[in-house]
């Protein structure tokens, strides 16, 4: 049984940072085809923020490229979301997302991140 659960998510004021975490259980991420982060604000629809392909290739939404980073740490079996310069329009419900080869998607719970003007 697979399971992700987010952390880190907070109230910040615009300009600060915060990281996320995704831990995952069940399976390894080392294997994973593709996970990442979406995120979704009230009234708007869920967008994709920033997504590891396997072997290691990376995508960002145009909207945070150059303020967040997404990594992985094999070991502990997480995936972290590093965000700067935070800013009003980034706030949202964080959701982790996975998929393996060969499986459904699985999503996180979410996590609350509010960048105050």
């Amino acid at each position: 049984q697979v399971q992700l659960v987010e952390s880190g998510g907070g109230l910040v004021q615009a300009g600060g940072s915060l990281r996320l975490s995704c831990a995952a259980s069940g399976r390894p991420i080392s294997s994973v085809f593709a996970m990442g982060w979406y995120r979704q604000a009230p009234g708007k629809q869920r967008e994709l923020v920033a997504r590891i392909i396997i072997g290691g290739t990376t995508n960002y939404a145009d909207s945070v490229k150059g303020r967040f980073t997404i990594s992985r740490d094999n070991a502990k079996n997480t995936v972290y979301l590093q965000m700067n310069s935070l800013k009003p329009e980034d706030t949202a419900v964080y959701y982790c997302n996975a998929r393996w080869v060969g499986s459904a998607d699985y999503w996180g719970q979410g996590t609350q991140v509010t960048a105050a003007s």
